[in-house]
């Protein structure tokens, strides 16, 4: 038995969620955030046999895509007052973070 911790985008987890079921992968799902950029992610849970955990990750792959994103940096230019001005910057955002962890033992009760 494997335990997968998917960290996926908000926007990415609804139909990563959908997915997984329709492929009768049980999941839970926790409201998380992130810590670059404060931004709201979601952690995915799932439990399955480890001869399924390809499976899931294709799924996750297939349902997580990287894509870009403008943001402020959190130093700015700093000017003669002590006054620090923010500037834009491109960030690379979406995808997933996965773990792949063993079980050592699994209970349903």
């Amino acid at each position: 038995m494997k335990l997968v911790v998917a960290i996926v985008q908000d926007e990415d987890a609804v139909k990563l969620v959908e997915a997984l079921g329709e492929n009768k992968f049980g999941v839970t799902k926790l409201a998380t955030t992130g810590g670059f950029l404060k931004a709201g992610n979601t952690t995915l849970i799932i439990g399955t046999p480890k001869e399924k955990v390809d499976d899931v990750l294709a799924i996750i792959e297939e349902n997580c895509k990287s894509r870009t994103k403008m943001t402020t940096a959190n130093t700015g230019t700093p000017w003669p007052n002590g006054a620090y001005v923010p500037y834009p910057i491109e960030v690379t955002i979406g995808g997933a973070t996965i773990f792949v962890i063993d079980v050592e033992q699994f209970k349903k009760i």
